[in-house]
């Protein structure tokens, strides 16, 4: 059992003024058998109001309207979480695909999980998934071969991938960071028809040296009849353990963004997130990370230019 005291401060900054900002917020560490939240608290810059409710995967969400003007907004999450995972690695039992037909039959979320997706490189997750051998082997067993693979043929490299990322780029370069990892790892266990889902939360280490501490992470599960669902950690090359702290769970990354949502107005936008990590025994994490976001369409990039020069030819 670790407890654990996070702090995860989303900030946006714009080069001008901008209103009626409207946000989606999936901050919110799941309730479950492994993981107990203390306490939570969602602080957000004005103190706009908050709705609140539960997504299609059982995710708790907040919206809400940030409608003054602003040319800053602060989104803090703060949160205390036990996590106590009595199980490190899963026991491979003889589980097979073909086991797991009946399972999607009857649940519809299952099997949409099972579907992957439609990319231009398949023949290369199918070319991968012939060099493991999948074949005639169980779907535990299958997981943990997939995972291993990509931890030892992508190379982590933060800085070089976006949100916007697609598993094709990812397949080309053969880098990424845990979103990229995770994206590769679903492509490669669904196209199997395993029901797989992909997770965001943050990795807790209690020494350092596993990829991805200090920032949220993500990773996935795979579903199994008998031992219901089961996390793999690309990055790491390991099953989830007592230091993953999980905050939401969908299709892929986009159905869990931390945080997502437009503006009116004409502006230059900056994102950065800060996360800290306290322990039981006193010490702490911190870590600030610049978000690359995704480019904005030409028309506004020369809108917000022209608006610029004429600020700057004023002056």
């Amino acid at each position: 059992m670790a407890i654990f005291k996070i702090v995860h401060i989303t900030k946006y900054q714009y080069n001008w003024p901008i209103k009626e900002s409207i946000n989606e917020v999936r901050l919110f560490p799941h309730n479950f058998c492994n993981q107990e939240v203390i306490d939570y608290q969602l602080l957000i810059t004005h103190d706009p109001g908050v709705e609140y409710y539960q997504d299609y995967y059982g995710n708790r969400v907040a919206n809400f309207n940030n409608l003054n003007s602003h040319e800053e907004m602060v989104i803090e999450s703060r949160m205390t979480v036990v996590v106590n995972h009595s199980l490190k690695i899963p026991a491979i039992d003889n589980i097979t695909v073909k086991d797991l037909e009946n399972e999607k039959s009857k649940n519809i979320t299952l099997l949409r999980l099972s579907y992957p997706e439609v990319i231009q490189k398949q023949q290369e997750i199918e070319a991968i998934l012939a060099v493991i051998n999948v074949a005639n082997k169980p779907i535990i067993e299958i997981a943990q071969l997939c995972n291993h693979y990509i931890f030892n043929n992508f190379t982590y490299t933060k800085g070089i991938t976006n949100v916007e990322t697609t598993i094709d780029e990812i397949l080309e370069i053969k880098k990424g960071v845990c979103q990229d990892f995770a994206h590769v790892l679903l492509q490669l266990v669904r196209t199997l028809g395993i029901p797989a889902r992909y997770v965001s939360g943050y990795i807790c280490p209690y020494e350092s040296g596993l990829r991805g501490e200090g920032a949220t992470h993500a990773w996935i599960e795979i579903y199994t009849p008998t031992q219901g669902w089961l996390g793999l950690d690309p990055t790491n090359n390991i099953w989830t353990m007592g230091n993953h702290v999980k905050l939401a769970v969908g299709r892929n990354f986009y159905d869990c963004t931390p945080i997502k949502g437009t503006f009116k107005g004409l502006a230059r936008q900056t994102l950065s997130v800060c996360v800290s990590i306290g322990y039981e025994d006193g010490r702490h994490y911190e870590e600030i990370n610049d978000v690359l976001l995704e480019e904005m369409p030409q028309e506004i990039n020369e809108q917000i230019s022209y608006i610029e020069q004429q600020h700057q030819q004023q002056q």
